[in-house]
């Protein structure tokens, strides 16, 4: 069996893959694009040691006028849905902030970048985005984290504390707590069992059942909506790495019980934000203040895809927050 296949079992942490191939590539971006158009610029390749990663570069509209703070804003999307997901968020700052430098990337196994045949732990990911930092020759940045991407923000806060201006966590994952699933779900997470049944179980968790793909999702799509079920079916079927890149991160990814890390990232000290939905099941704003993150807006009627429900809330929130920034 190919390691290109939707069979591919990740290594866990401290045991080696076992594996000639290094990574699974990533879908042609002439897959991504025949099927949602060009709503993101081309895309950038960045190539390390762990694979090809996929970016989007949305440089300053403007300059002269306006704030130069932030001057460098990273997006980081969350599981399952690639950097297309947090392209309408990026746009509605991109108005208040026409001199700032915004970049969304594919996370590993999403979108255009590949998996590479590693475990999904932060490390994996936190050398990714210093790889993508290195090449955009950006010393410094602000964050915005989404979900898995705001777990593996404070993170990286805490590991490289000089190198981060500001972040930013929407609905950020890493407060839940592994006792929350059941018997069977756990020892899905825990691994050990059967793969195949584990990365069927992973999405159907995620997605609170089955994944419905709207009827008119095409039609949407040409209008310049992101459909976010219509991406998610399109990695299951155009990336062969993606499935098992879902689960790798939901076990080894720091999304459960990461309160530490949170509260170590508050003690740094860093202007931070966090951002969630009233209905939000995974995290709650008591759940961050009880860590140290305090300041924190909550979007009424919202729940955990807050990022695309209520993006003029979300944008209107940064926004105040990067104004009080000097």
């Amino acid at each position: 069996m190919s390691l290109s296949s939707k069979e591919l079992i990740l290594p866990r942490p401290g045991k080696a893959s076992g594996a000639k191939e290094q990574s699974v590539p990533g879908p042609p971006e002439s897959a991504f694009t025949n099927t949602f158009g060009t709503l993101l610029p081309p895309a950038s390749y960045l190539h390390t040691t762990n694979g090809k990663a996929a970016y989007y570069d949305f440089p300053p509209s403007a300059s002269g006028a306006g704030s130069a703070i932030p001057e460098r804003v990273l997006l980081i999307h969350g599981v399952q849905t690639p950097a297309l997901g947090l392209l309408p968020l990026a746009r509605a700052l991109q108005a208040p902030f026409p001199n700032t430098h915004f970049v969304l990337f594919d996370h590993w196994g999403h979108g255009l970048s590949d998996t590479p045949i590693a475990p999904h732990e932060p490390s994996l990911f936190h050398d990714l985005i210093d790889a993508l930092l290195d090449q955009l020759k950006w010393p410094t940045v602000h964050l915005i984290g989404y979900s898995f991407g705001g777990a593996l923000s404070p993170a990286y806060v805490v590991s490289r504390s000089a190198r981060v201006q500001s972040f930013t966590l929407v609905a950020p994952a890493g407060l839940m707590q592994l006792s929350w699933l059941n018997a069977e779900e756990q020892r899905h997470v825990r691994g050990g069992g059967d793969e195949t049944a584990a990365q069927k179980w992973v999405h159907r968790w995620l997605e609170g059942g089955e994944l419905v793909v709207p009827k008119d999702w095409e039609d949407r799509v040409a209008r310049g909506h992101v459909v976010a079920p219509a991406l998610k079916a399109w990695q299951l079927r155009e990336h062969s790495g993606h499935s098992a890149s879902v689960l790798g991160i939901i076990r080894d990814g720091g999304v459960f019980d990461n309160q530490v890390t949170f509260a170590e990232a508050a003690l740094t000290e860093i202007p931070s934000l966090a951002v969630l939905g009233e209905l939000d099941d995974i995290v709650s704003a008591q759940a961050l203040k009880d860590v140290g993150i305090t300041n924190v807006v909550v979007v009424p009627k919202a729940g955990h895809g807050v990022v695309r429900e209520s993006v003029p809330e979300v944008a209107a929130a940064i926004t105040a927050f990067w104004k009080k920034l000097k």
